[in-house]
């Protein structure tokens, strides 16, 4: 579904992504894991052609990307951002409707459209669909930013740390919520993330990133149990060691 073949990203003299190769099968999340300044945002941006490569390859679906129209490309692909990225000056469900309008459906099948996404991510369509975005909490943007990545019927789903601003509660919520249209829709969902807990709880697979490298492919328990080197295996501890502390306050005792 999708392929990045030794890809490479240069700006100016210095490097955000250096040769790095990454196949994600077709319905598979996959996180891509990393401190800032790792990478992980570039090399997901790759995908739908925020940025091209410097060098290297970038396939969905068998096609180079740099052979596709940009812009129709990311019609496509449904990308989330962090805080949702809302306008402001449109209510939720016009927020919703604008790539399936800009495509070119029908007013009765966007109608449709938006209701159906607005209930499945929880959001009540005759309670919600009118108001802006200015009348919703953080993690209620967010739900409606996942409705409108989804609303042109996407296979690809980019997730930007789209959790990272909200608070524990509403971010586990989402999480799961996320989770689930992932597995009911059967989508190939990328998503990037500094949260070593939410990618090892989330992900199918982990691909790790280290200053523009990308260090280690795995499960989660391929990289807990196997790091494939010191700088994954200094990440992978303070994973552990966050839950370990975690069950200590709750008066746990950690699992061996």
């Amino acid at each position: 579904m999708i392929e990045l073949a030794n890809v490479s990203r240069r700006y100016g003299d210095a490097w955000a992504v250096r040769d790095a190769s990454l196949t994600i099968a077709a319905g598979e999340l996959v996180a891509v894991l990393g401190e800032s300044g790792s990478g992980k945002t570039t090399l997901v941006k790759m995908i739908n052609r925020l940025v091209d490569p410097t060098g290297g390859v970038v396939r969905v679906d068998g096609r180079d990307v740099r052979d596709q129209d940009a812009v129709a490309l990311r019609r496509t692909i449904g990308y989330v951002i962090q805080s949702g990225g809302l306008l402001p000056h449109l209510t939720l469900g016009d927020n919703v409707a604008i790539v399936p309008r800009l495509v070119g459906w029908s007013a009765a099948d966007i109608a449709a459209r938006v209701d159906e996404l607005l209930a499945m991510v929880g959001l009540p369509p005759a309670q919600y669909r009118e108001r802006f975005p200015d009348q919703l909490s953080g993690g209620q943007r967010q739900r409606v930013g996942v409705a409108r990545a989804l609303a042109a019927r996407p296979k690809i789903l980019l997730l930007d740390e789209p959790f990272g601003a909200l608070d524990a509660i509403t971010r586990v919520a989402l999480q799961r919520e996320v989770r689930r249209i992932h597995g009911e829709l059967g989508l190939t969902t990328v998503m990037i993330t500094h949260d070593f807990v939410e990618a090892l709880t989330m992900a199918d697979r982990i691909a790790v990133m280290w200053k523009g490298e990308l260090r280690q492919v795995g499960t989660p328990r391929e990289l807990m149990t196997a790091p494939a080197d010191a700088d994954v295996a200094a990440l992978m501890e303070m994973a552990r060691t966050q839950g370990e502390q975690l069950l200590a306050h709750a008066g746990g005792t950690p699992r061996s």
